[in-house]
């Protein structure tokens, strides 16, 4: 009709904003299932004599990295997805070796002037690695499934 305002039309398609969401909800998701897996093995490890005093066996400690850490795997998982050759068997690989990777930093408490760094605390730590690792592939692999090549 003349001198009606314009039909607004959307900026982004229903269908693209729709997958953000979906992968959205999938890694807050995976972050939550994540983020109480390592509260359980916290609780765990104090309880089978860990110290209390070990700063990376608290929520406060373990939650924000939970959360960098499923993030930052999003991101490689998503450039892997999209510039390898053969995404799932690089990623089979990859996966595991950043895992152990990561348990470098953890092994480097033992002995330090961290308090409460005991081995059974450390251990812990690590296996909270393993988890996160666990929980935010299977996530990503059902919001961020890898392309048949």
């Amino acid at each position: 009709m003349p001198g009606s305002a314009p039909e607004a039309v959307p900026s982004v398609s229903p269908a693209p904003r729709s997958r953000v969401l979906t992968v959205a909800a999938g890694l807050l998701a995976a972050v939550v299932v994540a983020v109480l897996a390592d509260a359980v093995v916290a609780l765990l490890a104090r309880a089978a004599g860990a110290s209390g005093d070990f700063a990376p066996l608290h929520p406060s400690a373990y939650g924000p990295l939970t959360v960098f850490g499923v993030a930052l795997g999003a991101i490689g998982w998503t450039v892997v997805r999209r510039v390898a050759k053969n995404p799932a068997g690089l990623l089979r690989w990859l996966v595991p070796v950043l895992v152990v990777v990561s348990f470098g930093p953890d092994l480097s408490l033992l002995g330090g002037g961290t308090p409460g760094s005991g081995p059974l605390a450390v251990a812990a730590l690590m296996v909270m690695h393993v988890v996160v690792a666990v929980v935010a592939v299977a996530g990503y692999r059902r919001v961020l499934p890898l392309p048949v090549r």
